[in-house]
């Protein structure tokens, strides 16, 4: 990774936003700008240098990983190491992750230096970068997604009336570890028939139904990047009102690829979707937005959704996922990752996307 880069540009960013330092302490923030994959640590950029705080647990792997700040090994609570540094400055505005830092904490940075450092809430400084994702990162998320989609051959194959819910997502689960995943992206959605309904149906102890729909929605991490993919299938022979859903969803996700372009809003792509739905008179049923960013985080910007104005650019990785759920009957879901290119867009998820009844 060029870390060396990633830093540099977020100094030019501190240089317009008027910050003498910044205070980063996101662990998805401090691995894509230093590497550091530990559960504690503080990266303070402070006029022109970046020092990187942990505690003595991590004292190998900081010099294992880290790169380019300057480690030091803090004796107490990290936000004090930084504290004494910002503190031999006469003045100073100093940017925190608002995103991610609570009250208690927040108040406990202003008591820790002289009145003339100000603190100043910041958001999405380095999530903004995480956005356009470079060509090493577009090659360990097609990984993911390749080891996402073959691990779901395990779960297809499982997925018989009365197998478990929870057992499809184990066998996925366990087949994903032994392929070499770090873990899972999120908790594995297994959910058969009426549970088909509930968007964020986590796999149960209930039995897959001898008919009806079965949403699969499952990723991988893979040297640290997520995977995301959903695909729905028919236990026994699907009916006429379903195939017409079916096909729906399909078209709105085939439409919904179609809209990704450079220069494209991101509530344009959802619109698109959107638009079949409504012309199949199924928009009520769709509930959630169409998709989003991944990277180092299974939910990153941009969210594309009616009024978000993020434009697409080349290099993001988003999904596309439109889904109707009615209550009481089932629900379809069909997911693909793509990264935006030039000229549109490059599916990245592998697998057919044709109705499969087992």
């Amino acid at each position: 990774m060029d870390y060396a880069s990633r830093l540099q540009k977020l100094q030019r960013a501190l240089i317009e936003q008027r910050l003498d330092a910044l205070v980063v302490t996101h662990p998805a923030n401090l691995r894509y700008l230093c590497g550091y994959t530990g559960s504690n640590g503080l990266l303070l950029f402070l006029q022109g240098r970046c020092i990187f705080f942990t505690d003595g647990r991590y004292t190998q792997q900081a010099r294992d990983e880290v790169h380019g700040p300057r480690v030091v090994i803090a004796q107490g609570p990290l936000l004090n190491g930084a504290a004494k540094a910002l503190g031999k400055l006469k003045s100073a505005v100093v940017g925190f992750e608002a995103d991610y830092t609570t009250v208690v904490a927040a108040e406990h940075m202003r008591k820790l230096v002289h009145r003339k450092i100000h603190w100043k809430a910041t958001t999405g400084l380095v999530l903004r970068q995480r956005m356009i994702k470079d060509a090493e990162e577009l090659r360990l998320i097609a990984d993911a997604v390749n080891l996402g989609a073959k691990v779901y051959d395990e779960a297809l194959s499982a997925l018989r009336p009365g197998v478990p819910e929870s057992e499809v997502a184990g066998r996925l689960e366990y087949a994903a570890r032994r392929s070499g995943a770090d873990g899972m992206s999120f908790e594995t959605i297994v959910a058969g028939g009426e549970r088909s309904a509930l968007p964020h149906g986590r796999a149960s102890g209930n039995p897959i139904p001898r008919r009806g729909f079965v949403v699969v929605d499952s990723g991988v991490i893979l040297r640290g990047y997520c995977s995301d993919m959903t695909r729905t299938v028919h236990v026994g022979r699907a009916g006429r009102e379903e195939r017409r859903w079916y096909k729906a969803v399909l078209e709105a996700q085939l439409a919904g690829i179609a809209a990704v372009a450079p220069g494209k809003t991101a509530s344009q792509v959802d619109q698109a979707a959107r638009k079949v739905l409504q012309r199949a008179r199924l928009d009520r049923y769709f509930t959630h937005s169409t998709g989003h960013g991944v990277g180092l985080e299974i939910h990153e910007p941009p969210r594309l959704a009616k009024g978000q104005t993020d434009l697409l650019e080349p290099g993001m990785v988003i999904t596309i996922e439109p889904g109707i759920y009615v209550t009481g009957k089932g629900g379809i879901r069909i997911e693909d990752m793509v990264v935006v290119t030039d000229r549109g867009c490059r599916v990245l998820t592998p697998l057919t996307k044709e109705l499969v009844e087992t």
